[in-house]
């Protein structure tokens, strides 16, 4: 009896840390962006929302929100408030944000691999990753804590297979405007 009654307690105990410690976990994307993401069905659009969404990190980390206070103004309607947070935090929601990048590429990629929409999207992203990674390359030397050298670590893991997978396309193919007008 007196077994029954701690086995029930601690699985009481259990489910309520697991409940706490999930509850406690930081969303990466604000509710408005998650909202985005599900409206832009296109992979191309989907990259371009996430590309945002970085951006949107990279003007709180650098305090450059105010610099850009006409365009947040214009965006804030659509996009919501800049998000929040420490700067191991929003490094780390930047990563996630590639993470989940990478993610819709590669299930693009799964069901047609001839989709020209990959090539652009993957080619987009790496432009913007060259510039965050631009940017956050003297804050990384600065990094304080472990978590956010962690979340350092992980953004640099996802940028570097992005880049990976950029420099392994064939070269992109421009239309040429004479031949069109010479026919």
């Amino acid at each position: 009896m007196i077994s029954r009654i701690l086995l029930t307690l601690f699985i009481a105990l259990f489910a309520g840390s697991i409940f706490i410690a999930t509850a406690q976990q930081r969303d990466h994307l604000t509710e408005k962006e998650v909202d985005l993401v599900k409206e832009a069905q296109a992979l191309d659009k989907r990259i371009d929302v996430f590309i945002k969404a970085t951006e949107r990190r990279m003007m709180v980390i650098n305090n450059s929100a105010g610099a850009n206070a006409k365009q947040l103004k214009k965006d804030s309607e659509q996009w919501g408030e800049l998000p929040t947070g420490s700067r191991a935090e929003l490094v780390s929601d930047i990563a996630k944000i590639l993470d989940e990048a990478i993610t819709n590429i590669d299930d693009v990629s799964a069901r047609d691999e001839r989709n020209p929409l990959i090539s652009k999207s993957l080619r987009k992203l790496a432009q913007s990753v060259n510039s965050i990674m631009t940017q956050l390359k003297p804050l990384a030397a600065q990094a304080k804590g472990d978590a956010e050298v962690a979340s350092f670590e992980l953004l640099n893991e996802d940028a570097q297979s992005i880049l990976e997978a950029a420099n392994k396309l064939p070269p992109d193919v421009v239309p040429d405007k004479k031949a069109k007008k010479s026919n």
